[in-house]
């Protein structure tokens, strides 16, 4: 099984290492070694990482080994990216197969459509790690082929329905929010179809997908000439399947996390605790997070509420932190997986980030969805309307969600009977259905063998 070596490459941030990591372990149960590949400032700032055989780990220049500042160029870095991540990745592959131990194959988080063509150049088999559903690749992949104007041309308007093939009916608040007129990040969209034109270059487009067949059939068939093969939920087997207690981490944390917050959570009564966070990225104005206060003060239950201070150090809830703080605990960071599972937890107020979304559907946790940007709208759409696991808000005139309305949200998730109630039952059938499809002989452990299997004899 030793020559069934594996370098993974991610793009350098928590919400891709993450993923990335757990995929890593995925591949290490069929066999295989996986080097694990990101940049230099991205290892750095690791905490810790996980240690045992069969991982190793390697770094690229992405041309900020400093680090990236608040207010540099996205348009710059993502350029700096491609030049010193496809140098120094080259370099990387032809020395492993310099020294005798040549790469089976290559697998890449999305942002990186360079790693792909380095691969093709270098005739080793790739595979791209998509890290979000599978719905939003299909939405993206409609956009470049023939239905970008009907999603253009309705972007604006509530009231007007989306019909794409294999997808549910969207309107404009369920798209990407790269695809409205309000998007700000103009790298983003000439990325992503880089990325679907790169894949149309192979002669098999193979696209591992952090999703299960269960939990979007329509959308893994949706398009005839990729593959796109559920592998997910990637999320530490202690969560998930159980078959693996010490894999109760994903491992390489990018910020520190205090260990409080499980001794407070032991404290409350079962299910009764609101979880609330909004990822690593996305940053609440300071309005906006006192309207969350206020919806959490008004809904009276415990709250775990992970924030971190503004690049300044301001707090953004000084008017109201000491009410806060009697009712709930703040922290800057935990580990999500750990919270999620614990049995003191009622509700989880997310922003809707891929990785949140498929932990709050693997530990059965109900949610509030407060879409931020990116791929949030889409899945907060596929929560509320789909798989019917929470509710989602409802922003006023200025983009804002009022406290009363936050309120409203957590008191129909938790309240009992009725809505809440189906809800949570919910929750409880698509946590069951992730486990299985994770444990050996399930969908995505058979998906993720059959992958390894045919990129081996590819690589051969």
């Amino acid at each position: 099984m030793v020559h069934r070596r594996f370098l993974l490459v991610t793009f350098p941030v928590q919400g891709h290492i993450n993923p990335g990591l757990q995929f890593a372990k995925r591949l290490i149960r069929l066999g295989a070694h996986v080097t694990f590949a990101t940049s230099v400032s991205a290892r750095r700032r690791m905490t810790k990482t996980p240690t045992f055989d069969g991982l190793s780990f390697a770094t690229f220049s992405d041309g900020y080994d400093n680090g990236v500042k608040p207010g540099d160029d996205v348009e710059h870095y993502i350029s700096e990216l491609r030049r010193s991540g496809s140098k120094t990745l080259t370099q990387l592959i032809v020395s492993s197969a310099d020294e005798g131990c040549p790469f089976t194959g290559l697998v890449y988080t999305l942002l990186l459509p360079w790693a792909a063509e380095v691969a093709r150049e270098l005739h080793l088999p790739s595979a791209l790690l998509w890290i979000q559903p599978a719905t939003v690749l299909d939405i993206y992949y409609y956009y470049f082929n023939g239905y970008g104007d009907v999603i253009r041309n309705n972007s604006n308007d509530l009231s007007c329905s989306i019909q794409l093939p294999g997808l549910p009916s969207l309107t404009s608040r369920d798209l990407p929010s790269f695809l409205l007129a309000s998007n700000l990040y103009a790298v983003a969209l000439p990325t992503f179809q880089e990325q679907l034109e790169a894949l149309e270059k192979e002669s098999k487009p193979r696209i591992l997908v952090n999703t299960f067949d269960a939990l979007e059939p329509e959308a893994l068939r949706a398009i005839e000439k990729f593959n796109l093969i559920g592998i997910g939920p990637l999320i530490p087997s202690a969560f998930l399947d159980g078959k693996d207690p010490s894999d109760n981490s994903f491992g390489g944390d990018l910020f520190q996390s205090s260990k409080d917050y499980i001794e407070w959570l032991n404290s409350k009564p079962k299910s009764s605790v609101i979880y609330v966070s909004f990822g690593t990225v996305s940053e609440l104005t300071k309005r906006q997070t006192e309207e969350v206060a206020r919806g959490l003060l008004g809904c009276g239950r415990p709250f775990l509420w992970v924030t971190r201070a503004n690049e300044n150090g301001e707090e953004k809830f000084m008017s109201c932190k000491g009410e806060l703080e009697q009712k709930g605990m703040i922290v800057p960071w935990c580990c999500q997986v750990e919270v999620l599972s614990h049995p003191s937890l009622g509700c989880f107020v997310t922003h809707c980030g891929w990785n949140s979304t498929l932990e709050s559907l693997g530990c059965g946790v109900p949610v509030v969805a407060f879409p931020q940007w990116s791929d949030q709208g889409t899945n907060a759409k596929l929560i509320e309307d789909v798989w019917k696991t929470g509710v989602r808000v409802t922003v006023n005139e200025d983009g804002i969600v009022e406290g009363y309305e936050i309120k409203r949200c957590l008191e129909l998730v938790i309240g009992e009977g009725g809505r809440g109630e189906d809800i949570r039952r919910n929750a409880m059938k698509w946590k069951a259905l992730a486990g299985e499809a994770a444990r050996e002989g399930g969908s995505s452990y058979n998906n993720l063998k059959a992958f390894v299997d045919e990129i081996t004899q590819d690589g051969c």
